[in-house]
Order: structure tokens, then sequence, then C-alpha cells
């Protein structure tokens, strides 16, 4: 069996230096034309390099803070011959960015909504608030979008796509000035719950059982739960209902 996976990961390697996973390929078509993109957590920099080699982007820095990452964005990198234009950086979130790179669209991918939000926090500094940010997170969409509000950035585009049994959010921001969510907006998506595509409505569907589940269990369970977590989840439930009525 790990050989299998050994070499479908082989294939993968081949295959996304060319061709990106559904999900990245939607982050891509986010990045504006001619942009010089920062991706924070680039894994094998696959998603710098495909641009690069589309002609969309000028120039890109992938930033990596493992090791093992970075070295195989190193190799994607180096191999796609796109080592002039595209600088691979072992830094901590926007540490990898510098002044001179003259960055206009950042894109972080495949982490935690809370982690893409500490990262643009803890690197505030390094952001000129003329960039796009393209973010994918993977859950707690909610806090991000709390703190893209409290930093002046409004939500241009959000999209909500299924691959491989997972959902996968997309937001899309840049910074215009104050701009006040409710915290349904925050919750939902404002832009998503407007659109309320099917992908959309299938997945609160799912989770409005799932927080009734959770109401039925904490009705019957042994031990008293903390009468704020069962009002957090019942009033979630409710603006769930609401929304799909």
């Amino acid at each position: 069996m790990p050989k299998v996976s050994h070499i479908r990961g082989e294939k993968e390697l081949q295959l996304n230096e060319q061709t990106l996973s559904m999900r990245l390929e939607r982050v891509a078509a986010h990045v504006p034309a001619g942009a010089r993109l920062a991706d924070i957590g680039s894994d094998h920099g696959y998603l710098p390099v495909a641009l690069m080699r589309r002609g969309a982007i000028v120039a890109a820095v992938a930033g990596e803070v493992a090791l093992t990452p970075f070295r195989s964005a190193e190799r994607t990198v180096r191999e796609s011959g796109q080592d002039l234009r595209v600088t691979v950086r072992l830094a901590n979130g926007l540490a990898a960015i510098e002044p001179e790179d003259g960055i206009t669209a950042i894109s972080i991918c495949g982490m935690g909504g809370e982690t893409i939000r500490d990262i643009l926090d803890s690197g505030k500094a390094r952001l000129s608030g003329q960039e796009r940010l393209i973010l994918q997170p993977n859950g707690g969409e909610q806090p991000l979008r709390q703190w893209l509000m409290e930093n002046d950035y409004r939500i241009l585009f959000e999209e909500l796509l299924q691959e491989n049994r997972f959902y996968y959010e997309i937001i899309v921001a840049e910074r215009t000035g104050p701009v006040a969510y409710t915290a349904e907006q925050l919750y939902f998506g404002p832009l998503q719950m407007q659109a309320r595509s099917p992908a959309f409505l299938v997945k609160w569907q799912r989770i409005l059982r799932h927080k009734q589940q959770t109401l039925t269990h904490f009705a019957h369970a042994r031990q008293a739960v903390p009468e704020e977590k069962v009002q957090d989840i019942a009033r979630q439930a409710l603006w769930i209902t609401e929304l799909l009525g």
C-alpha cells in the first residue's frame, strides 16, 4: 500500500507542476494578471510555478517555514527552470516578503483560518495595504473574516468548492477602508449568503444536522454542559435554519 501512495505522490508532483488541483486552480483564477505573488506556505511551490509558466504573473516568492517543504519548493522551481523569477525563502509567514519584492498579491492556502489570521496579524508590518489577499482556509473562516473586517479589508469574492469529499472556501479581499459585517455575515460569508450556491446549501444542511445532534447529545449528557456553550451552538443552529428556510 505505501508503494502505491508513493507512486501516486510522484505522479502528483509531475502533474501539479503543469496542472494544479481544482482547489489551487480556483485560487490561481483570483491572482491578478501581471501580479508579483507571495505564496505563503507554498509547500511544493506548485502555484507560483504554474502561474509563472503560464505567463500569468511576472515574479513570485514562495515562502515556507518548514525545511522539508522548503526543499521541495526549491526543487520544483529549479526543475521548472523558473529559478530566476521565483524566489524560495525559508521564513515564518510574511517574513518571507521583502519590500523590494514589490508584492501585489498574497496567497495563503491549505491551513486553518485561525492560522492564516495569525500569519496576517503577526506580519502586518510587511503588508503595504495594496496587495490582494487570496486566502483558502481549511475551516475557521469566521475568525479570519473577523480579522479582515477589523483591518479594513473588504471581501470582494467568495467561493465554496467540493474536492475529494471536502469543502474548501476561497476568500479574496483587498484593503478599501472601514467595512462592517454582521455576525451572520462573518459566520456564513457575506457574498456566499447572497449567492446561495448548491454546494453552499449542501454544506450548511450537513452542518445543521451536526449541530442538532450535538444539542441532542448535550441534552442527554450526564455532566452539565456550560450554558454558554449550549446557547452558542443553539444560536448557530437557528442562524442556519433561517438561512436554509
